[in-house]
């Protein structure tokens, strides 16, 4: 049986820490599928469109698709994955502890991978956003 497994999130900006993971998973699995989503109510640095084409760029990717909602079930239904993996900062959230459960009883793995703590696209927005209000830009 293959091992096809999605990598979920918004990529905005794609980082070193998302190739890390991207990587990982390229070592366990047959076919990586990168979603890439818009479901959350935000100001994204690079539109959904954009941050397709860059993750489709990245020689580690079988597939980048677009998450139109933020229920990875519906992710489930649509590409068929047996994993899915994350960064392991999710790991016991309330919210990817609901997700461990719905997934166990569709007999799909969730993979927790290390973080990679150097680089974080949350810091480099937040970074942004601050020198940009100090620069009325």
């Amino acid at each position: 049986m293959n091992k096809v497994a999605i990598y979920p999130g918004t990529f905005d900006p794609i980082t070193f820490g998302h190739i890390d993971v991207i990587k990982k998973g390229l070592k366990l699995f047959d076919k990586v599928v990168v979603a890439v989503s818009d479901g959350e109510n935000k100001d994204y640095l690079f539109s959904i469109e954009e941050r397709i084409e860059i993750v489709r760029a990245c020689r580690y990717v079988d597939l980048a698709v677009p998450q139109e909602t933020m229920d990875k079930l519906d992710a489930y239904h649509r590409y068929k994955f047996n994993i899915m993996f994350v960064g392991d900062d999710w790991y016991k959230s309330s919210e990817w502890k609901k997700y461990d459960n719905q997934f166990a009883e569709l007999s799909v793995d969730i993979m927790y991978f290390p973080y990679t703590k150097s680089t974080s696209s949350t810091l480099i927005n937040n970074t942004l956003t601050s020198l940009r209000s100090d620069n009325n830009v």
